[in-house]
């Protein structure tokens, strides 16, 4: 009886965020999703990660509506989202009602499994996504964020893998966001794990550095229950391996996909003049395909590479590129050793150039970096130095409570200040999460008169 072994396609949601920005549009996808319910994926990953902010802000869509959009067209393929736990998907911390209240909504509308994970690895911020989806009746897939340092040891992973099941987790996700998960790690890491936690678990990469394909090979071999592919038209660089090329592949080792080869290949087919259509615009940026070894050096993502190239290019600066890409690893030391996943990767990306365009070690510091150094994101993986402390926040207090066990119910000020326009709770869901998107959403939406034109040129780096 040949081994098993399931695919997650990615293609409507992390596939088309990480090379055009999540800029397809619903009516890119609805001629061809009953294609891809009848090809035997595990689930398909189409909500979530930087799509909510992408439909409202330039897209003129409501990211509910395209949610229950597909899920009319997908009768029998799991629905899955991605959520950053207590940020759901923004880039703060909300209250428990806030979150409560997206994640029975996501449900109710129709997601099916919702996976959840911490920019800190910091389990404290999963608990009520993780109680909630599961009261609703969802799946809730915990993701360990994946990085390297000198804490990062695959006993910490191990450890982190029981905490989230002993906190209600159904299923365990790595989530590689860098591309970093080098294949022997990858299969020590994956073999413990399945040897300490009885849960199912998900294998997530990016193709990045070059390496994504023989770290898939090995995490099966050693015992990965699911991996992450994106299909071909939308695969590789900063993308997921193509969904084609792993499924031959795992076939011709005596692996069972469950995929339907002539059903991919028509939605390979039907993704190609849209990936086309993408590259004539200029969307769909050639360097989001190259291989980049320096990711495996630094341990930055593909995506923060290029940000931070763009911001140092816009001044003027991109001499200086070497020197900050060689200052990002020394503030995150100094940070305890944060994973760079959204928001913290554009947070220390951020310290590293000012760092460096100072002339000063800490001289400028953004808000953002000294909330966290007060423990407003969450518990630091690692503890940071007093004279770094001292240096950033001076004698300021360091919470060690769960950051929002300190905020009040934000919903009822919310929906007090977009009555006039939100017609649903779904719509007061998202004026809580990005307030100006939304309100100009939903003000074009209601009022004719509301004029407030799309932002198209604005790109967004989300490292999901």
């Amino acid at each position: 009886m040949a081994k098993k072994i399931q695919m997650m396609e990615t293609v409507l949601r992390d596939g088309q965020q990480s090379l055009i920005a999540t800029r397809m549009t619903t009516a890119d996808m609805l001629p061809i999703l009953k294609t891809m319910d009848e090809a035997g994926y595990h689930s398909l990953e189409m909500w979530g990660g930087a799509t909510f902010d992408a439909c409202l802000r330039f897209l003129n869509e409501d990211p509910w509506e395209r949610l229950r959009m597909i899920r009319s067209q997908v009768k029998q393929t799991k629905l899955q989202m991605l959520l950053r736990g207590q940020n759901l998907l923004g880039y703060k911390n909300y209250a428990d009602d806030v979150v409560k209240e997206f994640v029975e909504k996501s449900i109710k509308n129709g997601i099916d499994s919702i996976r959840v994970f911490d920019a800190l690895n910091d389990v404290r911020n999963l608990q009520t996504a993780i109680v909630t989806a599961k009261e609703a009746g969802g799946h809730c897939q915990t993701a360990i964020s994946y990085t390297t340092s000198e804490i990062h040891t695959i006993d910490y992973f191990v450890r982190l893998a029981k905490e989230m099941a002993d906190t209600g987790a159904d299923s365990l996700c790595i989530k590689d966001m860098a591309g970093v998960l080098t294949p022997q790690t990858g299969y020590e890491l994956i073999s413990r794990i399945k040897d300490a936690v009885p849960l199912p678990l998900e294998v997530h990469t990016h193709a990045t550095s070059g390496i994504a394909e023989m770290t898939y090979l090995k995490a099966v071999e050693a015992g990965a229950d699911i991996i992450d592919t994106a299909i071909s038209s939308f695969a590789g660089g900063t993308s997921q391996p193509a969904t084609e090329s792993m499924a031959l592949v795992l076939e011709e080792l005596g692996y069972d996909t469950g995929l339907d080869m002539k059903k991919v290949t028509e939605i390979a087919e039907y993704f190609n003049p849209i990936r086309d259509r993408f590259r004539d615009e200029e969307m769909l940026n050639p360097k989001v395909k190259d291989i980049e070894p320096k990711t495996l050096i630094y341990q930055v993502p593909g995506g923060m590479l290029s940000n931070l190239l763009s911001q140092l290019t816009e001044q003027g600066l991109q001499d200086r590129y070497e020197e900050v890409l060689a200052e990002v690893p020394k503030v995150r030391a100094d940070l305890g050793f944060p994973p760079l996943v959204t928001p913290l990767s554009q947070m220390v990306g951020t310290q590293a150039l000012m760092n460096v365009l100072s002339g000063e070690r800490y001289k400028l510091v953004p808000t953002e970096i000294k909330e966290y150094v007060r423990g407003l994101y969450g518990r630091s993986p690692a503890p940071i130095a007093e004279a770094i402390q001292q240096t950033i926040i001076g004698d300021e207090q360091v919470i060690q409570e769960r950051p929002a066990d300190l905020l009040a119910p934000q919903l009822p000020l919310l929906k007090k200040e977009i009555s006039e326009y939100a017609k649903s709770p779904e719509d007061l869901l998202s004026y809580a999460l990005f307030p100006q998107q939304a309100k100009d959403f939903l003000g074009r939406r209601e009022d004719r008169f509301y004029d407030v034109p799309l932002q198209t040129v604005e790109v967004m780096i989300d490292m999901d």
